[in-house]
This record gives C-alpha cells, structure tokens and sequence, in this order.
C-alpha cells in the first residue's frame, strides 16, 4: 500500500482524513484509485484533459514528480506520496 498524504483543502473530500492509503503502480492509477474511493478528488487535482493543475505538485518519497517521470512516476508498496497545493504570496 501506498501512504497519501491529503492536503488540509482536500479534506472534506476524504472525510477529515489527513492520510489515506491506496494501491497504484504510478499517480495517474493513484488519482483514479483515489477518486473512486473520494468522488471529486480527481476533479480537484486534475484539469479536464486529464493533467495535473498547474498548482498543485505531487511528491513521491520528497521527490517532485516534475522531475521524475510525471503523472506516470511508478509507484511501489511503502512509498509515500504528498500532494501539496502551491501557495502564492504578494
């Protein structure tokens, strides 16, 4: 199983939990195991071609999957996985 850690605005969606759990081999099965189980999840991390939205960064192991393989970046039972929404400041 794979350790996913929710961010506080995605909460309502996972019912308060701030870590789920899931069993995908990379982030595109992740997202889809994820919102089967959290209807509306996908929505949130994903725009309507199917790509993450620009502000939202997902890590494996603390490693940015933009510099990894992306949405196809593997997945093995006990990584985890931190989906972080960007904060913009002025």
């Amino acid at each position: 199983m794979i350790k996913v850690r929710i961010p506080t605005p995605l909460r309502p969606l996972t019912k308060g939990q701030g870590e789920v759990e899931s069993a995908a081999a990379n982030i595109v099965d992740m997202i889809g195991s994820l919102d089967a189980t959290y209807p509306g999840l996908k929505n949130r991390l994903c725009d309507e071609k199917g790509d993450l939205r620009r502000f939202v960064n997902i890590y494996v192991n603390e490693e940015d999957i933009r510099f990894l393989n992306g949405k196809e970046t593997s997945l093995k039972d006990g990584d985890e996985v931190s989906i972080v929404p960007a904060i913009a400041g002025g």
